[in-house]
């Protein structure tokens, strides 16, 4: 068998992989998704159900722990495997030690096989002589009763006993009958299993190998994209220092259009408030002559009214303007210069920075044409180079050798699987008649129990007593001579099976069980004294890997793959044609020809830069913010005019009703007119004045630092660009082309587990295993023929303890009928 499993292991050499490389690249932010690697499930089900008989077996089970206690030998075997067992004085005291429960059990066996004939010729001879029960006559004792019925009671209960035992070992004959009829289906399920194993391997070895194509179409498709990809990886570098740097001079170019609004509001806002204050002071000049002229009228001299009108008079001169305009200087000659500036649409120039900048994924793609092209070609010769080399490999001839052998095995099971159940046949038909046998025995101590009980008479003599009576002691007597006649045949059958089965159950099944056997088979130099491991000799050729059965039959029982678990590596090493680092290399090569220049990139020209400097040149910082702020803070007359109309209103109410009166209310009203008519404006004039003038004090003071800072870095993201952008482009590159090889490591990772824990597990061997040997030899065959004739013995002890007695009582049970 380790041939042909040999052989099935190559079909996993194309399912090697660069699993045991440890990763170089950080894995891609994207997961590739590889799907399921194609299975399909396994029918054999290795376990055995013993049902309702089970309770049965852990009796015996029990039974043989008390025969046999001691644990599994494992340097007696080993010393049997190495042939060395003897070579110490104490090897057969241990083995007869270990075996000690056995031996008493045989040895009591062959002393009943032996006694029990001798016994029975010498009752037969005792009864001959009329002795032993023979003699025709009774003596009346006082306890008669008393041990008729202890006699006739202990006896139904051997034979009950006796009966138990004969069905139990009746039912586990025919379990063993039904499981053998039941092997066949499982035969065949593992036959079908090795077959889905044969014929899934390939194909899940060719699905492995396709979904290479999937972290090619990957990898293509960013070296397609390497534009948006890489070319914004390097803009988004680059970007850190160059929109900054742009940003900065598009505000200054919303600078300049602000400070040229703020001239032109300080322009006209002075003009208005020149035109304004000129035409206010005439106004109220007017106000105030009318209003002497009206307090010069004879009424003022009234006593009445002379003192509110001396009032009024000496408060005329507040009637004045507060703030002068007209001496505030102009800033046409700045404007002039701004507007000069402003013919050169500054932020157009900015927007052709950015537009020249952001096309930088461009510049990247059409640079990196013909590099990104080999990298296509070395990808594509990967997958070449792979395809190539799993059509190397004999699978196609392997696959059918194997199953040829199998379906060889397959034959040969069905064929002679009839004659197994034959030959179960033949067994089944023995214990039958041994069970058989001892149903007869039992019979007739029942009838011979129910005829003595229904015939006694107590008045009655051995000669006088009845048919009934007669009948019942001839079929004690019958029951007595069977005993003698087949009871040693069933001991020696059972001592046969029951030391046969114990041994196996206790050196094969346990140890199987609990892997002791494994860790037997396992030790080093075992099985073949020139190899450390035999295992690996026989698969591996090389003795000195560590390749144990107890781990093959542990990872195959959890249906890992069998590339692992046989640790194929060390047989077949294809590392050097699926090595991704070796392909990486290659691709790493063609990375560091990659040269992309950046220098048509012009952020701002020298035409924006002159812009900006004769903005700063434009003379806003000579303007006299002083003198506007001055009179901007100075009200526009220097009384509130509603308060003194209010003022004036209210002590015209106190004159007596007359012209006086009413003229002094005009003049009031007049007044308020005049506030609200020129005074409101030219307020509104003096806000958007202080406004403007302070927008431009702190344009003038921030200027010339601005334009100096935004010139500054527009410099230095140029020169970034033309010098320094190399560095960026390489460390941008370096990032990008790990996160396509990390698609390969990905790959790579998936291979592994796939190999691991889905390509060609090995269940199937598992299986065969378990059902060659936990399954057929230790449920199937050693348990059954186990607990079959362990259940006669116990029948039979019994016939040790009381054929005695029957020799005893049986007769005088008869004859006191």
């Amino acid at each position: 068998m380790a041939g042909e499993l040999y052989i099935l292991l190559l079909l996993l050499l194309c399912g090697r992989t660069i699993s045991e490389v440890q990763p170089l690249y950080q894995p891609p932010s994207e997961t590739l998704d590889f799907g399921f690697v194609p299975a399909k499930t396994y029918d054999t089900n290795a376990y055995h159900e013993p049902g309702a008989i089970g309770i049965l077996f852990r009796i015996v089970h029990a039974f043989l722990y008390l025969v046999q206690p001691n644990y599994f030998p494992q340097d007696l075997i080993r010393k049997l495997a190495q042939q060395t067992f003897g070579n110490k004085p104490g090897d057969y005291q241990k083995a007869v030690y270990y075996e000690i429960g056995f031996i008493v059990s045989a040895t009591l066996g062959m002393l009943f096989v032996l006694l029990l004939p001798l016994v029975g010729l010498c009752f037969c001879l005792c009864r001959c002589c009329d002795n032993c029960g023979g003699e025709m006559h009774q003596r009346q004792k006082k306890n008669a009763d008393c041990q008729r019925g202890c006699f006739a009671t202990v006896l139904f209960v051997a034979a009950l006993i006796i009966s138990i035992g004969v069905l139990f070992a009746y039912a586990a004959n025919q379990h063993l009958t039904n499981q053998v009829r039941g092997a066949k289906k499982l035969i065949s399920s593992n036959f079908k299993d090795l077959k889905i194993f044969l014929n899934d391997t390939p194909a899940q070895i060719d699905y492995l190998v396709s979904q290479y194509n999937t972290t090619k179409k990957k990898a293509l498709s960013d070296l397609d994209n390497v534009g948006p990809l890489l070319g914004h990886r390097v803009q988004e570098q680059l970007g850190k220092e160059v929109r900054p740097a742009l940003d900065a001079a598009l505000t200054m170019a919303g600078a300049i259009r602000e400070t040229k609004e703020a001239l032109e509001n300080v322009s006209v806002s002075v003009e208005v408030l020149q035109e304004g204050t000129e035409r206010l002071h005439a106004n109220l000049t007017e106000v105030k002559r009318h209003l002497i002229n009206t307090l010069n009228d004879s009424a003022c001299t009234a006593a009445q009214a002379a003192s509110t009108c001396n009032v009024i008079r000496n408060s005329l001169h507040q009637l004045n303007i507060n703030a002068n305009f007209s001496r505030l200087p102009g800033v046409s000659t700045q404007l002039a210069k701004v507007n000069e500036v402003l013919k050169i649409d500054l932020s157009t120039l900015v927007q052709k920075g950015y537009a020249a900048f952001n096309d930088t994924p461009d510049l990247v793609l059409n640079q990196t044409r013909n590099i990104l092209s080999d990298i296509k070609n070395v990808l594509e010769a990967v997958g070449s180079n792979i395809t190539a080399f799993t059509k190397m490999l004999p699978i196609q001839k392997v696959l059918s050798d194997f199953t040829i052998y199998l379906t060889q095995s397959e034959t040969y099971v069905q064929d002679y699987f009839p004659l197994v159940e034959q030959y179960d046949f033949y067994r089944w038909l023995g214990c039958l008649i041994l069970c058989c046998m001892v149903i007869l025995i039992l019979i007739f101590y029942y009838l011979g129990l129910l005829c003595g009980t229904c015939g006694y008479d107590k008045n009655a003599t051995p000669t006088t007593r009845g048919c009934i009576s007669n009948t019942g002691g001839n079929f004690l007597m019958a029951g007595v001579g069977f005993s003698f006649l087949f009871s040693w045949v069933l001991m020696l059958t059972v001592v046969v099976t029951f030391i046969t089965g114990g041994n196996v159950e206790k050196l094969i099944c346990e140890p199987y069980e609990d892997k002791n056997l494994f860790k037997v088979l396992d030790t080093p130099y075992l099985l073949n004294k020139h190899w450390k491991h035999y295992l690996s000799g026989i698969v591996l050729k090389n003795p000195n890997i560590d390749l144990t059965f107890e781990k093959v039959y542990s990872d195959c029982k959890e249906n890992k793959g069998i590339y692992t678990t046989l640790h194929l590596e060390n047989l077949f090493n294809i590392h050097e044609i699926l090595n991704v680092s070796m392909y990486a290399e290659d691709v790493s090569l063609k990375i560091k020809h990659i040269n992309i220049d950046l220098s048509s990139i012009v952020l701002l020209d020298e035409i924006g830069k002159e812009n900006l400097i004769n903005f700063s040149s434009s003379g806003i910082n000579e303007i006299n913010f002083a003198a506007y702020l001055s009179e901007i803070n100075k009200s526009v007359t220097k009384v509130d005019l509603l308060s003194f109309a209010n003022d004036l209103e209210a002590r015209a109410e106190q004159l007596p009703k007359g012209a006086l009166e009413n003229a002094l209310k005009g003049h009031a009203n007049n007044i308020r007119m005049i506030h609200s008519q020129q005074v409101v404006p030219l307020e509104q004039a003096m806000s958007t004045l202080n406004q403007s003038i302070r927008l431009l004090q702190k344009t003038a003071s921030e200027l010339s630092g601005k334009v100096k800072n935004v010139i500054s870095a527009v410099d230095a993201a140029q020169l970034l660009i033309n010098n320094n952008a190399s560095l960026v482009i390489v460390q941008e590159t370096k990032k990008y082309m790990d996160t396509i090889l990390a698609y390969f490591e990905q790959y790579a990772e998936w291979v592994k587990e796939s190999i691991t824990m889905e390509v060609a597990t090995c269940k199937p061997i598992a299986n065969v295993i378990d059902t060659a040997v936990d399954i057929f030899l230790c449920s199937y065959v050693t348990d059954s023929l186990v607990r079959t004739f362990c259940t006669l013995p116990r029948d039979h002890n019994c016939l040790i303890f009381l054929t005695p007695s029957l020799v005893f009582f049986s007769p005088r049970y008869s004859l006191l009928r």
